[in-house]
């Protein structure tokens, strides 16, 4: 079985659909994936072919549309930002999609790339549509992309903010969807009263959503086509070697504070960065300061530790308490480290997982961005390093975690469904 894996946007984004790769070809599969040049050396290493799309995520974040999306506060700016961002390089992007899925047997559309529907439609082969939020309709909770608190509002409503966000994300893209669809593809247009998500309903896709039940149980008003598998983990190799430095910095106190905003940047995440280095000092903890994409540069005292890259299967158990922005991808590596998390959150899902670690007893409330303050980031370390109900919670969930296999539950599903044809 020949897969093809259509992924973009940030690290966090990207890497889960590496996990899952690497499940995939241990069972036999020949992978594709097709994603940014920023990550064709991370894919190669693991042995896949890879197929370039177009643009560059970390300059995308940088620019001034990437920076307008960062301070989004509703779900409709959210997803104009959105569009804006993508709008000069979605053709190109179309057509690198095109070219990646000639000659594969299964298209997976990882996180954003939900045209791979039509791609499959032409080419005749299963589409299966992946990602890292519960977020397929129901009266349980609201879409991730809006207010979570509203769920007071009922059932109703719950489920009336799928469709509204549905179709307001296909307002921005109907238009150069459908002249993919007609102009490279040969295929009708989607008519004024479907969009992308109606139309995997009409051709019962299966959805593979990467959390853990743990985390979200499944709603039962779901459907049987949807799948949540448990989270899709990379983690260090078996021969990975960590940094001297930092193994000794670890090893000369104790446990510290991770810091670390992953792709985003700009001056909404100094900002926040400078706050949470305040808030170490006024509460006497060391700390890890992951610069990541963000390429933040701050002047640091000998208790702070800063490095650009580094597992977080391999660190984030040695953390007293992990300060984030709330990607679905690091906050799922949160949960399974069993360490209390603090989330500052910037735009699209990152509330909904804020709201969900505290729900969820593992963390402590969400902190607005303007509200942000050192004397609020420094009571919020002091309750996740000294609440013990907190702790207790983090390490249950995290023992719950390490216990799924998510990457084989999707392959078991993938392998069941295929060769179920023959």
């Amino acid at each position: 079985m020949h897969i093809t894996i259509l992924t973009l946007g940030s690290r966090g984004d990207v890497q889960p659909f590496i996990a899952l790769g690497v499940g995939l070809q241990q069972a036999g599969c020949k992978v594709r994936i097709a994603s940014q040049a920023i990550f064709e050396s991370d894919i190669r290493s693991h042995g896949f072919e890879f197929a370039l799309m177009s643009g560059n995520p970390k300059e995308a974040v940088e620019s001034a549309q990437g920076q307008a999306m960062l301070k989004s506060k509703n779900p409709i700016a959210f997803v104009r930002r959105l569009g804006n961002l993508l709008e000069p390089i979605l053709k190109p992007v179309l057509l690198d999609s095109w070219e990646a899925c000639q000659g594969t047997d299964v298209i997976i559309g990882g996180g954003f790339p939900f045209w791979g529907i039509d791609i499959a439609e032409k080419l005749g082969v299963p589409f299966y549509y992946a990602y890292l939020t519960p977020s397929y309709p129901t009266t349980a909770f609201p879409n991730p992309l809006t207010p979570q608190h509203l769920d007071k509002l009922g059932g109703i409503y719950n489920r009336f903010t799928y469709t509204l966000t549905n179709q307001i994300f296909w307002q921005f893209f109907r238009k150069p969807i459908n002249d993919f669809r007609k102009s490279i593809l040969d295929l009708p247009p989607i008519g004024i009263r479907q969009n992308a998500f109606t139309n995997m309903e009409d051709t019962k896709v299966n959805y593979l959503i990467g959390c853990s039940p743990c985390v979200h149980p499944k709603p039962k008003d779901w459907s049987n086509r949807v799948h949540l598998t448990g989270y899709w983990f990379l983690d260090a190799p078996d021969d990975f070697i960590p940094p001297g430095d930092l193994v000794e910095f670890l090893k000369a106190g104790s446990p510290p504070v991770y810091i670390g905003f992953g792709s985003m940047g700009g001056e909404e995440a100094q900002k926040i960065s400078e706050i949470a280095l305040k808030a170490l000092d006024k509460t006497n903890q060391r700390g890890i300061f992951l610069s990541g994409w963000s390429g933040i540069k701050n002047s640091l005292p000998d208790t702070i530790f800063q490095i650009e890259n580094i597992p977080h299967s391999w660190l984030f158990p040695q953390m007293s308490c992990i300060i984030h922005h709330g990607g679905a991808g690091t906050t799922g590596a949160t949960f399974r480290s069993g360490v209390p998390g603090i989330i500052i959150p910037f735009f699209g899902d990152q509330p909904f997982w804020a709201y969900t670690a505290a729900k969820l007893g593992v963390s402590p409330p969400t902190i607005d961005r303007k509200n942000l303050t050192v004397d609020s980031l420094a009571q919020a370390i002091a309750t996740a390093i000294g609440n013990q109900s907190m702790r207790k919670a983090a390490a249950i969930l995290g023992e719950k975690i390490r216990s799924e296999n998510g990457v084989a539950k999707v392959v078991e599903i993938l392998q069941s469904k295929f060769y179920a044809k023959f």
